[in-house]
């Protein structure tokens, strides 16, 4: 199992490291790299947001592409960000407009310094509400142009921006009918991936309570518990995913772009594995404590076949409590500022 985890997780890593690249060289304030601007339509988005750059010092850039090949437009958003340090380094005080063509994706990329400001919730609602309804007419510059002016608006008057918040929390807001319903909805599958996840895990220390007392051969043991695995990650999955789904219905929205570093380093779920399998030895060691009718023994292959028959027949779980079974074109240039992922994407 260790060596399938471990091949498994190389794989992954492998594709991660293989798969990054160098981002473009951003010259201009506007790097229209997917043609979609006519020359009159790019030399005004140059002249505003250059203008906009010299007033206030923050760095509004847009970059059109063809295609993000292997990454994602979040990948693609941060890398470039990063790379070409848009905005000033001292106040990370830029914002990135990716937009890929091919792939109908765009992405609002914001510098540390402007995340209190254009936050996620912006972001996506400028997304969702200004640029998705003209890049469905395909009128790509006039969805650009008006987010453009948007953010612009937001950074420059701080009022405008806070009756923008207000509009996407009344969007956002659904009656207490709705919610109640939704609520049960969700608790049905949450209750159904419970039921499952208690049965099969009672299932597990009993497994582990037999190896320890000698009733269960230590190998037949550990084929049991890794088939357990498989309905234990199903049941997570039902209970988990309605918790997500809830969470951003009702408005308690996670940022999970602050945890791709885990993706740097996989060692945190060999700690989780482990945690969680010795937690659940633990569990054995005090039902058999508890009950204290069998000693400790160890027994590689043999097993008790009236204890097999009695514990695990009826579907193979068993209780924890009884053995029953249950600028300019020419002088841009980003000033070393950075982003940490804030932002939002958008597909059409």
């Amino acid at each position: 199992m260790k060596k399938i985890l471990f091949f498994a997780f190389f794989l992954i890593g492998s594709s991660m490291v293989f798969g990054q690249q160098d981002y473009l060289e951003l010259r201009e304030i506007v790097t229209d790299s997917a043609h979609i601007f006519s020359t009159q339509e790019l030399e005004g988005l140059k002249s505003k947001l250059t203008q906009f750059e010299t007033e206030t010092t923050n760095q509004l850039v847009i970059l059109t592409i063809d295609a993000l090949e292997n990454e994602t437009i979040e990948e693609y958003a941060n890398g470039t960000f990063n790379q070409n340090g848009l905005g000033q380094k001292e106040k990370d005080n830029g914002i990135l407009i990716l937009f890929a063509k091919n792939d109908r994706e765009v992405r609002i990329e914001v510098g540390y310094g402007l995340e209190p400001y254009i936050t996620d919730a912006v972001a996506s609602g400028i997304i969702r509400n200004t640029m998705i309804p003209e890049f469905k007419e395909e009128n790509y510059f006039k969805g650009l142009d008006l987010a453009t002016d948007q953010i612009i608006e937001f950074l420059n008057n701080p009022e405008a921006l806070e009756e923008f918040k207000n509009e996407l929390e009344s969007e956002n807001d659904i009656g207490w009918g709705v919610g109640i319903f939704i609520g049960l909805f969700f608790l049905i599958f949450i209750g159904a991936g419970g039921f499952v996840f208690f049965r099969t895990y009672s299932g597990m220390v009993e497994a582990f309570r037999g190896m320890l007392i000698g009733k269960l051969g230590i190998l037949q043991g550990l084929f049991m518990v890794i088939f357990q695995m498989i309905p234990i990650l199903f049941s997570m999955v039902f209970i988990l995913m309605p918790l997500f789904f809830a969470m951003e219905i009702f408005g308690f929205n996670i940022n999970f772009e602050d945890y791709l570093y885990l993706l740097d380093d996989f060692s945190w779920i060999y700690w989780v594995i482990g945690s969680f399998f010795g937690f659940t030895v633990v569990l054995a060691v005090v039902k058999i404590l508890i009950k204290g009718k069998e000693g400790f023994k160890l027994s590689l292959l043999k097993s008790d076949s009236k204890y097999m028959s009695k514990t695990f027949s009826s579907g193979g779980s068993h209780s924890f409590g009884s053995s029953s079974s249950g600028g300019s074109s020419s002088s841009f240039s980003g000033g070393g500022g950075s982003s940490g992922g804030g932002g939002a994407s958008g597909s059409w």
